[in-house]
């Protein structure tokens, strides 16, 4: 098995898409998992809020020797959750089988940009 089953991530925070009606560039946050095992990897994505309840329990699966993107914004993956633009979280995904997660953040609200991306806390 190679990877982690638990992985964090601790600043969440869904950024604007666009600085104004004339960018070309769109702002986003997203999260890639890479499964390079043989079996498919099923994972429960669990996210928190300081001001409401969590959501947990939602179903992702990233195929054997492949990577899966989401976005923050994607409703067929975190729908439930209803993310807003500029709303702080956390985020816990679970895994039945070992895989690597990143984080990335593009955040366009400044002339200069700024583009993070951190791999999350394993356990």
């Amino acid at each position: 098995m190679k990877g982690k089953k638990e992985w964090y991530i601790i600043d969440g925070y869904r950024p604007s898409p666009k600085p104004d009606p004339e960018a070309d560039y769109k702002g986003h946050e997203c999260i890639l998992v890479l499964n390079t095992n043989e079996h498919d990897a099923h994972l429960k994505i669990s996210i928190y809020f300081e001001d409401r309840d969590p959501v947990e329990g939602i179903s992702f699966t990233v195929p054997a020797k492949r990577i899966r993107t989401f976005y923050t914004d994607d409703d067929s993956v975190l729908g439930i959750a209803n993310l807003k633009i500029n709303q702080q979280y956390s985020m816990a995904i679970e895994s039945d089988i070992g895989v690597m997660v990143q984080y990335g953040r593009l955040d366009v609200q400044q002339e200069n940009m700024a583009y993070m991306a951190l791999m999350a806390h394993a356990e």
